[in-house]
């Protein structure tokens, strides 16, 4: 029973990390920039989101800490040229879009990997 449970607690986890984190994530950045962004703007950004989340999250449950550096730094490579790529007027905005993103989807999946670590810590 406590594999079941331990299952549970994971993709649990995941699924908030990943779905709950792109609702909070969207809200933060729609608060912090209410006048949006037009269309074009780091364009796949949730799924990027959502994929770093899980990722994170799996790192924080397989205990590979470091597995959440090469996360930040592909991702940061990957964004590189796009964010280079802007006008002056316009890559502050989307540079500071990333960033906080970037920072809340890893906090908040960070502390959902540590909560989910826990609690397996508890029932087992």
């Amino acid at each position: 029973m406590t594999w079941l449970a331990i299952t549970a607690v994971v993709l649990l986890t995941l699924a908030l990390s990943a779905f709950l984190g792109a609702v909070l994530v969207g809200w933060l950045l729609r608060r912090v920039e209410p006048e949006g962004y037009g269309p074009g703007i780091l364009r796949g950004g949730t799924w990027i989101g959502i994929l770093e989340r899980l990722a994170i999250t799996g790192a924080v449950f397989g205990g590979y800490p470091e597995a959440i550096a090469v996360v930040l730094a592909v991702k940061g490579l990957g964004r590189y040229p796009e964010l280079r790529s802007w006008q002056a007027e316009h890559r502050a905005k989307a540079t500071e879009r990333f960033i906080i993103g970037t920072l809340a989807s890893y906090i908040w999946s960070g502390a959902l990997g540590l909560i989910g670590v826990a609690v397996i810590a508890a029932i087992s």
